[in-house]
């Protein structure tokens, strides 16, 4: 009975709006974490679904329905809260975790377990605790050094309105025009002479002419969506917000007054804040389209599934975006942001001098660390795509009539994803040329210009990550430029695990492997050190505190040999400042595929002050070698250790093998399959 009153008494907080007694103070007074000596590049990011994580407690359980992977499970941030000793085991230093505003309930028979919908961006989700709570979070994890990331989302809220197309007042899913009738399909069709010429006709140019219209997720009118019935149009259709309690389907709540914002201005209840252009469509067939027509759905198009694009070029709206997140900053202390659909505001690969709603919110968020004494505020973001030059462009400043502005310090390297790991260690056939690897390296460091291997594949020239730091640490700012910070990952919410539809193990372990000896900042999705495999979103959501049910680990196991592989390469990753904070030199790659002497072969060098790491990684399923003629007149790795260094292989398991570099600068190397060496003088 206790336990159903409690519920009872969350489910009614949640429909009013509230998650707890302190949800809606300000409490600028509490103490900020300075971070005065973080180095990004020193940090491993572990990337948390909440709600997917642990149930710390049962008190906020409201809808849990663990039988359907599309309802809310339970997760809360005492769940994350209760298990900081397994991410500290682990080894990870930064928690990533998803957004934390009150969202839309439920939509189409889903629940936004997941935080992207967005409903008050000043209220806290009431399914995974109050503001106390939270800033008990990140309060602890401090305690453990360990920095915490918020997932913020700025380009839409969630479905929050329809646009009343036939002007009837209800969200209405209908169907019109002629269309391929069931006279047609069952008579005219199969018996021809049954039919008049006149049906014949009919059937013939009607099979064509039937329009669906879903008034929450109309398709993109570059026009704005408009009013129509039978009779023709009738100018823009009207967004009507619903009034839908139980669902958090209600105008955006006006803000409390300490906040600040004129009574008399708009707020996110007021649809002149959005573009109103309806839903993109061009990502089916997307290379039919021009690249301006991609481009401009992406920027002003809702997000499919109706999550209602906001007008960021608003001044007001851009206004109140930079006040509600830096509200997150000083409440809950976070160190960074990651922010979601990066690419669908602003188009900085036309012009990086057009500020744009990037460079002053990137701007205003450093600006507000600063102020509350926090250095090397991180604000990495996504950029769901496989154009390296594309997602880049978000990484370099402008400068304009008001001065110079920042954007982001680091991007979630998706080109990567797609060139690097799909391409190169995702393969579960023939060994494939690891030269992508070097081409993705050189085009984000502008080296690719006299490349052949990489300009006949495509790869641009570049540089296509900024080179320049945004802001100082004292600034607020990382200190660091973009093409040293960028985020590599395995898997994560959007796309399918890595081990899915694969089932070699050792495919993991040559990603993870690069992932952790390559430079910028390596995420590990949550589940991934106990081998999840899941597909697509949901099925790439799996409840981390049932454990990996499939193989009999239980939640949070430390014994498998998946965890003790990623706790061992952090821990060698930790323990050297080259594969941290070395610079890269690639020294040999593969540029043709197939089994060779060096198949799968990729070997580079970091260098830093302290120490000097050769690494040479197999991402084939042989044993090769990096002393691999590709004709007989050979080549080897070289390395610009001096001749008759000693290298110790310092790769977890490799039992401290050494190999001496020869007198002309070369190391004979031979690398298990899907395997690698780490030698470090």
């Amino acid at each position: 009975m206790r336990s159903l009153l409690a519920a009872a008494l969350t489910a009614a907080a949640l429909a009013t709006g509230c998650g707890g007694a302190s949800d809606l103070t300000h409490p600028a007074d509490l103490p900020h974490q300075a971070n005065a000596d973080i180095d990004w590049r020193n940090q491993v990011i572990y990337q948390i679904m909440v709600d997917r994580f642990a149930n710390g407690d049962a008190n906020n359980d409201i809808h849990v329905d663990t039988a359907t992977p599309g309802h809310f499970h339970g997760g809360d941030w005492q769940g994350v809260i209760d298990h900081l000793d397994y991410l500290q085991s682990l080894g990870v230093t930064a928690l990533w975790i998803s957004p934390v505003v009150k969202n839309v309930e439920s939509d189409a028979g889903f629940d936004s377990y997941h935080g992207y919908w967005q409903q008050d961006l000043l209220r806290p989700n009431a399914h995974f605790g109050n503001l106390d709570k939270l800033r008990e979070l990140v309060d602890t994890a401090h305690a453990k050094g360990m920095l915490v990331v918020l997932d913020v989302v700025t380009n839409h809220m969630g479905q929050l309105f329809y646009y009343d197309i036939n002007g009837n007042g209800q969200p209405d899913d209908t169907i019109s025009g002629g269309g391929y009738g069931h006279t047609c399909l069952q008579i005219c069709a199969q018996t021809p002479s049954a039919c008049s010429t006149d049906e014949l006709t009919y059937c013939a140019q009607g099979a064509g002419e039937l329009e669906r219209i879903i008034e929450w997720d109309p398709d993109y009118d570059d026009r704005g969506v408009q009013s129509w019935t039978s009779l023709g149009f009738s100018g823009p259709a009207v967004g009507k917000f619903t009034d839908w309690p139980d669902q958090n389907r209600t105008k955006p709540s006006r803000p409390p007054d300490w906040f600040g914002w004129d009574p008399d201005k708009p707020w996110f209840d007021d649809p002149s804040w959005y573009h109103m252009k309806g839903r993109v469509y061009v990502w089916w067939h997307e290379g039919s389209y021009s690249n301006d027509f991609v481009r401009e759905q992406e920027t002003t198009g809702d997000f499919p599934g109706g999550l209602k694009d906001l007008d960021t070029d608003n001044p007001d709206v851009k206004d109140a975006l930079i006040k509600s997140f830096q509200y997150w900053i000083e409440v809950a202390d976070f160190d960074g942001f990651r922010i979601d659909t990066v690419k669908h505001i602003d188009r900085p690969e036309v012009d990086r001098n057009v500020r744009g709603f990037w460079g002053d919110f990137t701007d205003a968020m450093r600006a507000k660390a600063k102020a509350l004494g926090k250095q090397n505020f991180f604000i990495f973001g996504e950029g769901f795509d496989g154009d390296d030059a594309l997602i880049g462009s978000y990484t370099w400043g402008g400068a304009d009539a008001a001065g110079k502005f920042g954007r982001f310090d680091g991007m979630f390297y998706f080109s990567q994803y797609y060139e690097g790991i799909g391409t190169v260690f995702g393969n579960t056939a023939a060994p494939v040329e690891t030269k992508h690897l070097e081409c993705l390296y050189n085009a984000r460091m502008g080296r690719n210009p006299t490349d052949t291997f990489c300009q006949a594949h495509g790869y641009p020239a570049g540089p296509d990550i900024g080179n320049v730091a945004h802001a100082s640490s004292t600034d607020g700012g990382v200190g660091l430029p973009p093409n040293q910070l960028m985020v590599n990952f395995l898997d994560n919410h959007d796309v399918a695990r890595f081990m899915f539809q694969k089932t070699d193990p050792t495919l993991l372990r040559s990603a993870w492997m690069y992932q952790f000896t390559w430079d910028g900042v390596p995420c590990v999705y949550y589940g991934t050190e106990q081998l999840f495999d899941g597909g697509v979103d949901p099925g790439n959501r799996e409840d981390m505190f049932l454990g990996n049910t499939k193989l009999g680990y239980p939640a949070f196991d430390q014994t498998n040999d998946t965890f003790k592989l990623a706790q061992g390469l952090i821990a060698m990753r930790k323990g050297h400042d080259a594969l941290r904070l070395g610079t890269v030199t690639p020294l040999w790659s593969t540029s043709q595929p197939g089994a060779r002497r060096d198949a799968g072969i990729f070997a580079f060098e970091r260098v830093a002050p302290t120490e000097t790491a050769l690494v040479i990684l197999n991402a084939s399923d042989q044993t090769s070698e990096a002393c691999a003629p590709t004709t007989e007149g050979g080549a080897c790795v070289h390395t610009t250790l001096p001749a008759g260094s000693v290298l110790k292989d310092v790769m977890p398991g490799s039992d401290g093998q050494t190999f001496t570099v020869k007198s002309d600068g070369t190391v004979d190397v031979s690398v298990p399959a899907r395997s690698g060496r780490v030698l470090v003088k």
